[in-house]
């Protein structure tokens, strides 16, 4: 910890302005999705382990799957990811005794084949959560995308739904939401492509999609993060081709921190408000070019922490390996959990133009659960400030004005020290979400004049100053220092002339929930 100067500094303060009238907009359960990638033990021993203690008649792990709905996850999104580039859906659907494992490209792992379209779609309905399917346009193209659409969502009669029925699933699977490809742009991509062959192939193949089921809605993929060279021209020339035929267009973005430099770190949340403000104003420029009344959302369809450039070697110096190898198993402190949940106040702030978003992975892969081959599943960290968000967050999301001094960060500027999101039900219930980044104490001035706000329930989490280490003894002693409810009656001021005051610790995050109305 900081030593305590002898000359403490006084307290920061800030002002957040909130109002139940001022809303931005309603805040879509998609936005509390996850991600299923063929990778490491995300399926293999993580959500599919026959022969475990827990596995249901369909060998998945129901540890995992109670886990994975405490987390209040709203949907999945399969099968990748990069994987999905070099992937024949075709050869994992049918008898699994009849199936051939094959070389992922992607992971250079040997993929087994036990877990397909069928599987997977199968969990996600048993599970309640909602699938969100990818399509290969990375060695693939506009037939199979098609086909796979026909087998999940056809009726009877055709070549390919019939072949779902002949598979043992008579009644469709409705598949919603397509994701037309992933990460194009980046070139470890199998099958990568420059923007306008892309945006070529990704309009032919959602035609074809949408001729077979014009119910279904699509993801267009955006750069793959707002660091690539083509990051912004690759929005505009893709879009110039898809613009009339898709509804979203994909982000994704991870951050860690890098050399010590924890005030960067914990100032990720401005980084990622950046990006989603830059696609959005290159998706309506798009627009208004083509002076549309259109408004292409976002699929936020990756994100979290994820220490990419420390840890991780890189896809290409993998070898190749079988039976599920422990790839990207990122361990988590309470740190990365305070910026995880500052990352949710800024999806909320956008609620009006991300509906979709997707915390990558949910099992072992940089993942809030993890799990032990034969063995128990526990929560990381970074569960918990997902798991209360998903559970407050309700209605819509209010426009929350903040006044915060800044702090200086080498990778992202001026960053305020405080941030905060809130939201509102139709019965008046509220969520509110404040972040302080700074490493003191903050006193936060709710301004809330003409509505009588109550908080009646608080949680938080504190930033450690102990690195990560392996293992779920490690994950109960962090949760033990770092998460804890908040005595509401303590941390809040009672309300006096339409202000409530909230005391704040130094580095964390914390949510409340209420009632919020008009006096």
């Amino acid at each position: 910890m900081p030593e305590a100067s002898a000359h403490p500094r006084p307290a920061p303060r800030a002002r957040v302005t909130l109002h139940p009238d001022f809303r931005r907009g309603a805040v879509d359960r998609r936005l509390f999705g996850s991600f299923v990638e063929h990778l490491g033990r995300a399926v293999y021993t993580g959500i599919y382990e026959p022969g475990h203690a827990t596995a249901d008649s369909h060998g998945f792990r129901r540890d995992v799957a109670d886990l994975t709905r405490e987390l209040g996850v709203s949907m999945v999104r399969y099968p990748g990811g990069n994987f999905v580039s070099n992937y024949v859906w075709e050869d994992a659907v049918g008898p699994v005794e009849e199936r051939k494992p094959f070389l992922d490209l992607a992971w250079r792992t040997v993929e087994p084949n036990l877990v397909g379209t069928d599987e997977f779609l199968q969990w996600a309905e048993r599970e309640g959560v909602e699938p969100m399917m990818a399509v290969n346009l990375g060695t693939r193209g506009v037939a199979a995308a098609a086909a796979l659409v026909e087998y999940c969502n056809g009726e009877a009669g055709t070549r390919w739904a019939d072949l779902r029925i002949a598979n043992g699933r008579v009644k469709p699977y409705g598949v919603h939401l397509w994701c037309l490809g992933n990460e194009m742009d980046g070139p470890w991509q199998i099958g990568h492509k420059d923007a306008h062959e892309y945006g070529k192939l990704a309009a032919e193949a959602g035609k074809a999609m949408k001729l077979v089921d014009p119910s279904i809605s699509l993801v267009v993929c955006g750069s793959s993060s707002m660091q690539m060279p083509t990051f912004g021209e690759w929005e505009r020339t893709v879009l110039s081709y898809t613009y009339d035929l898709v509804d979203h267009v994909s982000m994704h973005a991870y951050y860690e921190e890098l050399d010590g430099d924890r005030a960067s770190f914990l100032a990720s949340g401005t980084a990622m408000d950046r990006f989603i403000d830059r696609v959005v104003a290159s998706a309506d420029a798009v627009g208004a070019e083509r002076r549309s009344d259109k408004r292409i959302t976002i699929s936020f369809d990756e994100w979290n922490v994820w220490y990419l450039e420390s840890r991780f070697p890189g896809e290409a110096n993998l070898p190749i390996q079988r039976d599920a190898p422990r790839i990207i198993e990122d361990v988590y402190s309470g740190l990365d959990a305070v910026v995880v949940g500052d990352l949710l106040v800024t999806l909320l702030n956008h609620a009006d133009r991300v509906p979709v978003a997707c915390l990558a992975q949910l099992v072992n892969v940089i993942a809030p659960i993890m799990t032990e081959p034969g063995g128990e599943a526990w929560r990381q960290p970074t569960f918990h400030p997902f798991a209360t968000t998903a559970r407050l967050a309700r209605g819509e999301a209010l426009d929350v004005r903040v006044e915060a001094p800044s702090f200086p960060t080498s990778r992202h500027g001026d960053a305020p020290v405080v941030t905060a999101a809130a939201t509102v039900d139709d019965d008046g219930t509220l969520g509110l979400f404040v972040t302080n980044r700074s490493d003191q104490v903050v006193e936060v001035e709710l301004a809330h004049v003409g509505a009588a706000l109550r908080l009646t329930e608080g949680w938080q989490m504190v930033a450690d100053h102990v690195p990560a280490v392996e293992g779920p003894d490690h994950a109960a002693k962090v949760a033990e220092a770092c998460w804890s409810a908040v005595d509401v009656a303590s941390a809040v001021a009672p309300a006096a002339g339409g202000t409530t005051t909230l005391r704040l610790a130094p580095e964390s995050w914390t949510a409340f929930g209420g009632t919020f109305a008009r006096a």
